[in-house]
């Protein structure tokens, strides 16, 4: 799984690289104030310790000198001899001239040529492992006496990362990234629900509305998609008490024709007649199944899916239809009894109709629901109707799922039918979150495949 095509996982990780980049630009300038701090530290104690020598040195008898330079503590300071009056002529470093101002004009400081590696006691490396040189000053005590003076550098290397630091590092990395991941979850879980609300919209119009809470902004949008679903349930309530309105009251007019047509003395108009009505007559129980697919008020429950297929092929059997029912027991679904009884009856009798005979199975598989289903596996029960007909040809496949819709070919009006039943059996299957999906066997014949969610 992609952590980052889920909106959830973008924010988690633009939130997490954020502030640790944020957390990262913070240390790197605290980390440089500190250095730039004790670097100044350092110069400022470096040139208190030059004027205490220089100093000392001054006000002693030059023959005590050399005795006080063994004895004294160096403290990063290396201290010869010049030769009186010698002088570099090279133009004053910085630190060269804070070492002149602290001293005064008494005291005469000029900077020597960078020491040697030789010359300088210590071996100073740099981030990039390059020897940092020593400061080489010359200064003229009041006798005359000119020293020369080698002093540690100022700036020292870094120190070395300390295993503390890295578990502080690793704790702070650990808490940002816990923190970062709740406020992601927190933000995208509204979004999430709603998403979710609005795949379960397609399968169930009469769904629970969605709580209105969170953020203002959420409790909008949570508000429009209410109305919108509300609006939505309306219009198909309208469409279908509409459709249901006509389809029943052109019964009792269809009833008075028929009565009249058993008047009628001409036997061979009379029997054209009487299948015309019949034909209408089945078009209107057909409307009425169909607005009862749009909009079923029947609760739903748990079922037995071996046992309704096999109660639904023995009523088959009875009819007269070849039908063979063989699957195993144990998979039970939550449905809408009679819906459910309806689409599988309308499959079988489709297969019978134009396939002569229905052979239905059942088996079960692991699927992987879509993405806004969170990606959670769930176990699909499909109920496999083969039959022996022509089959249907894949560019017919999903335009035999539209309302009225029929074919001149192989399945052509005088075999009888609508064009609602596949419409009809769509419509339940969706309601129940499953599927209906067709496959041309071979050499012939016809696979319809009505998946379903196990409970």
């Amino acid at each position: 799984m992609n952590i980052l095509a889920s909106m959830w996982g973008r924010v988690f990780a633009l939130l997490l690289l954020g502030v640790m980049i944020t957390a990262g630009l913070t240390s790197w300038l605290a980390l440089g104030e500190r250095e730039k701090t004790l670097s100044q530290f350092r110069e400022t104690h470096s040139i208190d310790r030059v004027e205490q020598l220089v100093r000392a040195l001054d006000v002693l008898p030059t023959q005590n000198r050399a005795q006080f330079l063994a004895t004294a503590p160096r403290l990063g300071l290396q201290v010869t001899k010049l030769t009186t009056g010698s002088s570099s002529g090279l133009p004053r470093t910085e630190y060269a001239r804070a070492v002149s101002e602290r001293l005064g004009k008494n005291f005469r400081v000029f900077s020597l040529a960078e020491a040697s590696e030789e010359s300088c006691p210590y071996d100073l490396r740099d981030k990039q492992k390059r020897r940092v040189q020593c400061e080489a000053l010359g200064i003229t005590l009041n006798d005359g006496t000119t020293l020369k003076l080698v002093v540690m550098p100022p700036r020292t290397p870094a120190p070395p990362v300390r295993q503390d630091f890295i578990q502080y590092v690793i704790i702070l990395i650990i808490s940002i990234g816990i923190l970062a991941y709740l406020i992601a979850r927190m933000t995208m879980r509204p979004l999430q629900q709603m998403a979710a609300a609005a795949s379960a919209l397609g399968q169930d119009i009469n769904r629970p509305a969605l709580n209105e809470q969170g953020g203002s902004e959420i409790r909008q949008a949570t508000r429009a998609f209410n109305a919108m679903q509300a609006q939505i349930r309306q219009h198909i309530a309208q469409r279908t008490h509409m459709l249901a309105a006509i389809t029943h009251d052109l019964q009792t007019p269809l009833t008075r024709l028929r009565l009249r047509l058993e008047k009628v003395q001409d036997a061979d108009l009379k029997d054209r007649l009487i299948g015309d009505l019949s034909a209408m007559q089945m078009m209107i129980r057909e409307g009425l199944d169909l607005a009862r697919s749009m909009d079923s008020q029947e609760q739903r429950s748990v079922l037995d899916l071996h046992s309704l297929l096999d109660s639904v092929c023995t009523d088959a059997t009875d009819a007269g239809q070849d039908v063979r029912f063989n699957g195993k027991p144990g998979y039970i679904v939550l449905a809408r009894p009679q819906a459910l009884r309806r689409c599988l009856t309308n499959l079988i009798d489709n297969a019978v109709k134009y396939g002569h005979y229905a052979e239905v199975s059942l088996e079960d598989s692991q699927l992987q629901n879509q993405p806004h289903q969170n990606l959670h596996m769930a176990r699909m029960v499909h109920v496999l109707i083969r039959d022996g007909g022509p089959g249907i040809p894949e560019d017919y496949q999903q335009q035999v799922f539209e309302p009225f819709f029929r074919m001149e070919t192989s399945r052509s009006r005088d075999s009888g039918g609508t064009g609602l039943g596949m419409t009809i059996a769509q419509n339940i299957a969706q309601q129940h979150q499953g599927t209906v999906q067709l496959r041309n066997l071979s050499p012939q014949g016809l696979e319809v495949r009505l998946s379903l969610p196990l409970q």
